[in-house]
């Protein structure tokens, strides 16, 4: 059984990664089900495994070192996260690049009901957008796993302010933007939203 966790404030993210932990731990045990969580963050920068200080432009905002996959990214109020603790040796699926893809069609389904057109590239994992030809992306992964056990995973750029992108390489890729919802024209209410991550879900997972 899944649960979903849906808090209206923004999450400090110290406390969300050390609940994180905690959840990841009790999954294995089988003393807490499976948990997907959709939140916010304050304003902030968290660097992957792989980030480079050379990334980091201008501390605009803190930067927290993370454990999860990938490079510095931001996160802040506008994106809806998704971090998500799935056993997936529970699911008979421990496969690492097929949870990411499936991670990418979730995304791309939900953003379909929105006339927005993702697409997954195998070279550069989230989930990318054309517009006048020009690729960007609007959603960013980061994962991690312990035991087979999922935790981090999505930022999804609802209407955040992308000025603040500024003070970093996002996901270390110089040659390509940021997009979001909001900035190629859609209005989405976050609940509305979450229904539909909700719907496509149990489509894929």
């Amino acid at each position: 059984m899944v649960k979903w966790l849906i808090p209206d404030q923004l999450i400090d993210y110290k406390y969300a990664i050390e609940f994180m932990e905690t959840k990841v731990q009790e999954i294995y045990n089988n003393s807490s089900d499976e948990l997907v969580w959709l939140l916010q963050h304050p304003p902030l920068y968290t660097a992957g495994i792989s980030a480079i200080d050379d990334e980091i432009v201008e501390e605009l905002f803190p930067v927290h070192k993370t454990g999860r996959g990938g490079k510095y990214t931001y996160h802040g109020p506008g994106q809806r996260i998704i971090y998500l603790m799935l056993n997936l040796k529970k699911r008979n699926k421990c496969d690492i690049k097929l949870y990411i893809r499936n991670l990418s069609n979730w995304i791309i389904s939900v953003l379909r009901h929105f006339n927005i057109f993702g697409k997954f590239k195998e070279d550069r994992i989230g989930v990318w957008v054309t517009k006048n030809g020009v690729e960007e992306k609007i959603a960013a992964f980061g994962i991690r796993l312990r035991k087979w056990v999922t935790y981090h995973g999505i930022a999804l750029n609802v209407s955040p302010d992308l000025s603040h992108y500024k003070g970093i390489i996002p996901c270390g890729l110089k040659d390509y933007g940021i997009t979001s919802m909001k900035k190629l024209g859609v209005e989405a209410p976050l609940p509305e939203l979450d229904d539909i991550l909700k719907k496509e879900f149990y489509k894929i997972f």
